[in-house]
Order: structure tokens, then sequence, then C-alpha cells
């Protein structure tokens, strides 16, 4: 068996990605470019590992894998996934093949990847701009950018532990904070502060907690971490629809699923009211 990635590894591998988009565009922007691809990299690498465990319990029955795998997760029509992307990463159009990839990924999970008006979480993101630089050099870097996160395995079975992925997540989140100035609070709480206030609000089992400008969702996480237990419900709203997003994939990456995060400005649009 291979040795497992560990959290140091995948820190340093998906930060390193980010020199691909240094110098090109601001931090403030190419952070969506690196964190939907970790994002796309993932349930890519769930759904491979998914995929072979179905065919050894259905002896290679692709029927029947094909039925299970649609009761998973995310269901993932085969050119979304990371690897149909890395196979064509040297095509002329690859910044068009990841925005279809994306589009399609969306409409196979429209209840989880969309908001209530069907807006989805990769909307705001295109592989294709002109700002990634003229189409040679974009190429380019889009295919140094699928090299770069193909060096990562994050099927869980090659997981030194299951919360690697959304730890990853979160370091990059503070670290394109940190690049991005005056401009990350639109995204980003400081670790010490979210840490802080969640502390405070002293959460016990079977709280339901909610943060009406919840940014990219971290604060929300720690509070649901201080619960102690999984017997928590959590709820939030982001006006940015990136930032939004950031927000969905978060949870996702988290493993907390059942979250309910809106887009929306919670004062002229409040979309958390009861009764």
């Amino acid at each position: 068996m291979s040795q497992k990635i560990n959290q140091k590894d995948i820190n340093q591998i998906v930060w390193n990605a980010c020199g691909t988009f240094r110098g090109v565009i601001d931090p403030s922007q190419y952070k969506d470019y690196i964190l939907t691809m970790l994002f796309l990299k993932y349930i890519s690498d769930v759904n491979k590992e998914k995929r072979s465990e179905y065919l050894k319990k259905y002896n290679n029955d692709e029927i029947r894998t094909e039925r299970a795998l649609k009761m998973e997760r995310f269901v993932l029509p085969e050119h979304c996934g990371f690897d149909y992307l890395y196979e064509h990463r040297t095509e002329s159009n690859v910044g068009e093949l990841i925005n279809i990839a994306l589009a399609d990924l969306e409409e196979a999970n429209r209840e989880k990847l969309s908001s209530e008006d069907g807006s989805g979480i990769f909307r705001n993101i295109d592989f294709n701009s002109s700002n990634l630089g003229e189409v040679k050099d974009k190429n380019v870097r889009l295919k140094n950018l699928l090299t770069d996160f193909s060096a990562l395995d994050l099927s869980p079975s090659h997981l030194e532990r299951e919360d690697v992925i959304g730890n990853a997540y979160e370091y990059l989140i503070a670290n394109f904070a940190s690049d991005a100035g005056k401009k990350a609070g639109e995204f980003f709480t400081p670790s010490e502060v979210s840490t802080l206030l969640a502390k405070l609000t002293k959460s016990k089992s079977g709280a339901r907690i909610c943060d009406p400008t919840c940014g990219s969702g971290s604060l929300l996480i720690k509070a649901g971490r201080e619960v102690g237990d999984n017997n928590f419900s959590l709820y939030g709203q982001e006006q940015n629809g990136s930032t939004w997003a950031l927000a969905v994939m978060n949870m996702f990456l988290h493993g907390f699923d059942n979250a309910s995060i809106r887009w929306g400005d919670t004062i002229r649009n409040p979309k958390l009211k009861e009764g």
C-alpha cells in the first residue's frame, strides 16, 4: 500500500499549484480556480474509489455499478471527472472543457450545487477567461494546474485522516486572505477570531447554529465542532455569490452535507426565517 497523504503534504502541493496564477491575476480572483479544482479532484477521487469498490462487489457488472454510483453523494458524469480533464490537458480548448465539466456537474447535482433560483456554485468562474492570458499562455497555465493536482490522491483510503481535505481548504482560504489584504474581509474571518466566537456560542447537542453573514463558512464549521457530537444543524447566508460558492464547497469538504447555505442579502432578502 502506498504511503497515505498527510496534512503537510497536501497543503504544500495545493499551495504550490497557486504558482500557476501568481502575477497573472490577484489572489482574490485565483483562489476560486484553486479551490474549485481541489473540490473537483476530491469528488473525482472519491467517485473513482467507490467505482472500484462496486465493481468488485458486483463482479465487474457495469450496469449495477453505475446504478449504485448514482446513489452516492455526487453524480459524476465521465467527462466531468478530473481524470478526463487531465487526459485532455493538452487540448487547445482545455479551458472550455473544464467549463463544460463544471456546468454539467452542477446540472447532475442540482439540489446540492445550486441555489434556489438555479444558479450553480461555479457560475462565476471561467477557466476559459481571457484574464488568464492569451490562448497559448492560458492553455499552458491550465495544463500546469491539472498536472499539479494530478499528484494528489484524495481518495478516502489514501488520506492519513478524514479531515485533511477540509483542513487543506481552510489552509488555502487563510493564505489567500493573507495575500489579498483588505479584500479578504469579504470571505474570511481570522482563525483566532472565529475560534473565540465559536467557543463563546457554547453550542450544545441539538443546537441549530446560524451565521447570517457566513462568508466562506469557517466560523460555522468551528461552531459545529464545539458541540462535541454530530447532533447539530448549520445554517448560513452570504450575499457575495463567489463567497457563497466557497461556503457550499467548504461544507461538503468537511462532511457537513446537510448544512443549509443560502445566497442573498440577509437584510433585504433574509432566507433563514422561521414561521
